[in-house]
């Protein structure tokens, strides 16, 4: 097979912008699938942008990373849009009359899935009383019907939820290991409940296709973001236990992390379990295609996070409580994507996040299978010699002037020390007095075949608008911008600088 020759490779050179959709403005408290992401959408469009890059889009947990999900396919109820489901009819004016006083520029999610629970449930009430052969009653079915992974997923969800939001393994073994039997029993004990949690998911998938519809129409395509380990809490590792290392009452035996590198001294201990690879391989990794199937519903191109642990992982004993201590184990490596190839065929727009400690086994399985990497802009300037300075970017790569990991370009840059501030200063021409805008203009005019800017670094915003510090636990994923920052002077600035590098 020819991976060169893929629908990546056919695209042609383009820019976007890294967004997550819990950060666009609103009155409802937090960024949604409603009318304020169309307008980015048009905001896209306007500005030459033809890509629209997210975090994963699944439902969080208790401090609300969208990288430890509940499920690795469910989608985050607190995006659905409360407007959206006005025009269904499934709100009322009077529904949406008032809301709390929620912060223009970060997501209070406590707040906010309080008011936004009490609006589903009334949602749901209506939805109830419809007729079964009304039409939203039948596209509801056929969902249900559809998505192989939403009864154990409404299960769990409705069986935690009767547990006050406890973890799945302190659980009675009845509803911890349940028994076909023991599951039709719990099936009929929270029918409601379980109903409940598929309406929320209907409602996620119908408005999410109708934005991707929506952006495609617009010339513009969504990048999605697939975390490479799952949460130990979730669906999945409840619902399929022999997928992972765990033991026999189902904790983990060993867990994910990174050694040290350039975001952590002391490496991150992340905590997800890790795959018994052995099974996936014997059931021809069935369980990562249906992922990818998934995927590819809701966006355009998937970037695998941690793409590096498909080579060889980061492994920690569990009782470590650091990751000084873990050991390189073997990934399922070139199995795994000559089945995903094999699966979907020639076409798997995929982008490889190969940050971190990469070796010449993971660019191998990377380039073998023509997947572009990533380059930081933020982390080209250390030495002369970096694979990060555009003049060392392949063209098989995406270029971003940082990540939802890095600071923003402002923050980054006003903590430099003055010998990297001097380099950046002769490399970009500029006396670094608007240096947000001479990086995107660097990343916009990269070898690269995409380039990707964080919303942050297109607003001048400073490390107060920071979206993530890894290994904080606290504090993070709450960023918003406020209504009316995304004018038609940075459109036309943005779209002028886009077009002169060819993009």
């Amino acid at each position: 097979m020819n991976h060169n020759d893929t629908l990546l490779h056919r695209m042609r050179r383009m820019a976007g912008i890294l967004l997550h959709p819990t950060s666009l403005p609103g009155i409802y408290g937090i960024g949604d699938l409603g009318p304020e992401a169309r307008k980015f959408v048009d905001f896209l469009q306007e500005a030459g942008q033809h890509l629209w890059q997210t975090l994963p889009v699944g439902p969080t947990g208790w401090f609300h990373c969208p990288y430890q999900c509940y499920s690795s396919f469910a989608g985050e109820p607190l995006l659905i849009s409360p407007d959206l489901l006005a025009e269904e009819g499934l709100l009322s004016e009077e529904d949406l009359a008032q809301q709390p006083d929620f912060p223009a520029d970060h997501v209070d999610f406590e707040a906010v899935a309080a008011y936004k629970k009490q609006l589903f449930d009334k949602a749901y009430s209506r939805f109830t009383k419809l007729e079964k052969r009304d039409p939203l009653y039948k596209e509801f079915e056929v969902f249900c019907d559809r998505e192989s992974w939403l009864e154990d997923y409404a299960m769990f969800m409705a069986i935690r939820k009767s547990k006050d939001e406890s973890h799945w393994l302190t659980w009675e073994k009845k509803y911890r290991r349940p028994t076909k039997s023991q599951k039709a029993v719990i099936q009929r004990e929270l029918e409601q409940e379980i109903a409940y949690e598929k309406f929320l998911q209907w409602l996620f998938f119908r408005q999410w296709k109708a934005l991707k519809k929506y952006a495609n129409d617009h010339d513009v395509l969504l990048i999605g973001d697939i975390p490479i380990f799952v949460a130990e809490d979730s669906a999945d590792v409840w619902a399929e236990p022999s997928m992972f290392l765990l033991d026999k009452d189902g904790f983990p035996t060993v867990v994910s992390g990174v050694p040290p590198d350039y975001f952590s001294e002391t490496g991150q201990r992340w905590g997800n379990p890790l795959y018994n690879w052995k099974q996936h391989k014997k059931t021809g990794f069935a369980w990562w295609i249906r992922r990818f199937e998934t995927m590819f519903e809701l966006c355009d191109i998937v970037r695998i996070d941690h793409f590096r642990g498909l080579e060889s992982y980061w492994e920690i004993p569990a009782d470590e409580e650091t990751a000084l201590n873990g050991k390189w184990a073997p990934g399922p490596g070139a199995d795994f994507f000559r089945a995903v190839f094999d699966h979907f065929g020639e076409d798997v727009p995929i982008i490889a996040e190969d940050l971190g400690t990469i070796t010449d086994e993971v660019r191998a399985l990377r380039d073998d299978f023509g997947l572009p990497g990533m380059k930081i802009l933020q982390f080209a300037f250390e030495d002369y010699d970096s694979a990060y300075l555009p003049y060392n970017q392949p063209y098989n790569s995406v270029c971003y002037t940082g990540t939802h990991d890095n600071d923003t370009t402002a923050g980054w840059y006003e903590k430099a020390s003055e010998r990297v501030r001097d380099r950046v200063r002769r490399y970009m021409n500029t006396d670094g007095s608007q240096i947000s805008w001479d990086f995107i203009r660097t990343c916009l005019g990269s070898p690269a075949r995409f380039a990707i800017a964080p919303i942050q670094d297109l607003l001048c915003q400073g490390s107060e608008s920071r979206m993530n510090t890894p290994g904080v636990a606290e504090g993070n994923w709450t960023y918003r911008f406020r209504s009316g920052l995304l004018t038609s002077d940075i459109a036309g600035r943005l779209r002028e600088m886009t077009h002169l590098f060819g993009r």
